[in-house]
């Protein structure tokens, strides 16, 4: 059973509360019983020397029944000082004055009296006397030789002390309660302000939320990070700090420093989301989004998630590479079925010698490409990839021819048909517009070999060729030769960059008017275990 964090609270804090209490009231208490007892004390002690030292009373011990005038002459002053007993013997004990007459003429008891019949000591003591346990002062009395004549003993009953005693205890106890009262309704109120602030969840239920968070934070492909109204990010995930190059602590970073921009700070004025927004960095684009947290209608933190352009963009230049093969295949099938339409008109003219020879001629074409195609170049991806290539130079009438000494055996399990076609499809295409607008004897040929330890791709075309100021930039994104109202100048690029992947590189001969020379080599073996 799971005990509640206000449960907790109120516990934790009662019990200290109450610990602190009962130690000082306890305290409290003894102090205060100890300075009573000293207080009824030190006033029996100077009412008692006080006695003593009135002449009256020495005279009165010369009277010949001291008793007499003693006994009511002790009982006024008695009156006034709120004293339980004042009594006054002779040098033997003897009472002369008492609270309850009768006890006159009768020895002092308590056995108390020696160090002031015989030594002439004023004092206070504590005995049981004829009214019960009391609290003495008492003084020796002196005639006018310095005689001791007699004794005076004060007293307050211990039981009157104890029960003055007790009222203070009681009053400093109500006190407490009413102090335990308030603690009571403090913490009661502080365990729901804290309840409140946690949103009614316990500890380890945020404990729970705070680990699912950090795993699902570590989990997502997004950058995520937070910042507060200050700019100062209070936090940030693993992939946030690899597409931001954050290094170490980000608890002193301000968001200005890792994402550049002026429109953090606008969030808390607006509170609107910031959707799909480009930032360029030194060498990414990132594809932010931002959106802030409110706590009582108010902007207090922005949450910003960020992912690399790059990766949407290969993503749909990949889709574009399927779709071109897509239509190369297509360009085949149409090629195809065009020459059977006349192949058949043919035959439904009796046309019977020119339908052969068209049969013989696209027979021998074919069986030529085939068996390099399918003898010389053992692996279906490429066989797919080249047909289609194929049917596309068929159907824009391009002379499109697979070079003799082509040699490829089944290529690696890391080279995937999408890398295939984003790598050759590419250097096909470019090679086919190179040489549409050229003249009538343009050609595109293709080579491959796997001997060594790379694999060699190789495209030559008889083109426009590249100028040597367009070579430097021939691999950068949005560059392009061709005059397009469409995006264009991906197509390399992406060779490029699929080429990295690979651990390749890509090599270019080309000379303007003379054509180009595409040259891919892509290791057998990955260099690092964790690309392949």
């Amino acid at each position: 059973m799971k005990v509640s964090l206000q449960t907790k609270i109120l516990i934790l804090v009662l019990s200290l509360v109450l610990f602190v209490i009962i130690v000082l009231t306890a305290s409290y208490s003894y102090s205060e019983a100890k300075e009573i007892e000293e207080e009824r004390g030190q006033t029996a002690l100077k009412i008692s020397r006080t006695i003593s030292l009135m002449p009256q009373l020495t005279d009165m011990f010369q009277t010949n029944d001291p008793a007499q005038v003693i006994q009511p002459a002790m009982e006024r002053i008695r009156e006034q000082i709120d004293a339980e007993f004042i009594v006054v013997g002779d040098q033997e004990g003897i009472r002369y004055s008492h609270t309850n007459p009768e006890q006159i003429g009768e020895e002092m008891v308590g056995g108390d009296n020696d160090r002031a019949l015989v030594e002439g000591e004023s004092y206070i003591s504590r005995a049981d006397g004829s009214l019960g346990p009391s609290l003495r002062g008492k003084s020796p009395i002196f005639n006018q030789d310095g005689e001791i004549i007699g004794i005076v003993s004060v007293g307050f009953l211990v039981e009157d002390i104890q029960e003055r005693i007790l009222n203070d205890v009681i009053d400093v106890t109500y006190r407490s309660l009413i102090v335990f009262v308030i603690a009571i309704i403090g913490s009661v109120l502080l365990a729901r302000n804290i309840r409140r602030d946690t949103m009614g969840l316990e500890p380890y239920q945020i404990a729970k939320l705070y680990t699912e968070r950090d795993a699902i934070l570590e989990s997502v492909r997004e950058g995520i990070l937070s910042y507060d109204r200050t700019g100062g990010i209070t936090m940030m995930n693993h992939t946030a700090r690899k597409l931001l190059n954050v290094q170490g602590s980000f608890q002193n970073s301000k968001i200005e420093d890792v994402l550049p921009g002026s429109s953090h700070y606008e969030l808390f004025k607006t509170g609107k989301p910031q959707m799909d927004q480009e930032l360029s960095l030194e060498d990414k684009t990132l594809i932010v989004n931002q959106t802030p947290i409110f706590h009582k209608d108010e902007v207090k933190e922005v949450v910003a998630s960020f992912r690399d352009k790059t990766e949407f963009e290969q993503m749909l230049n990949t889709i574009s590479e399927v779709q071109s093969y897509s239509e190369d295949l297509r360009a085949q099938t149409h090629e195809f079925t065009n020459k059977l339409y006349v192949l058949s008109s043919l035959l439904q003219l009796g046309e019977y010698e020119e339908a052969v020879r068209m049969i013989q001629s696209e027979t021998t074409e074919l069986q030529i490409k085939n068996r390099i195609l399918f003898n010389q170049l053992e692996d279906t991806k490429i066989q797919a990839v080249i047909l289609g290539k194929m049917g596309k130079a068929s159907e824009q009438k391009i002379n499109f021819d697979i070079d003799s000494n082509s040699s490829l055996h089944t290529l690696p399990n890391h080279i995937k048909l999408t890398h295939l076609i984003v790598i050759i499809g590419n250097l096909l295409d470019n090679a086919f517009e190179a040489v549409s607008l050229n003249h009538e004897h343009s050609y595109v040929t293709f080579f491959a070999t796997d001997l060594g330890n790379d694999i060699i791709f190789e495209v030559h075309d008889n083109g426009t060729g590249i100028s040597e100021k367009n070579k430097a930039l021939l691999f950068n994104r949005d560059f392009t030769q061709k005059k397009s109202h469409d995006p264009r100048g991906y197509g390399l690029a992406n060779v490029h960059e699929t080429v990295s992947q690979l651990g390749g590189l890509v090599e270019v001969q080309s000379e303007v008017g003379e054509g180009s020379v595409f040259t891919v080599y892509l290791p057998k073996e990955l260099k690092w275990k964790g690309e392949q």
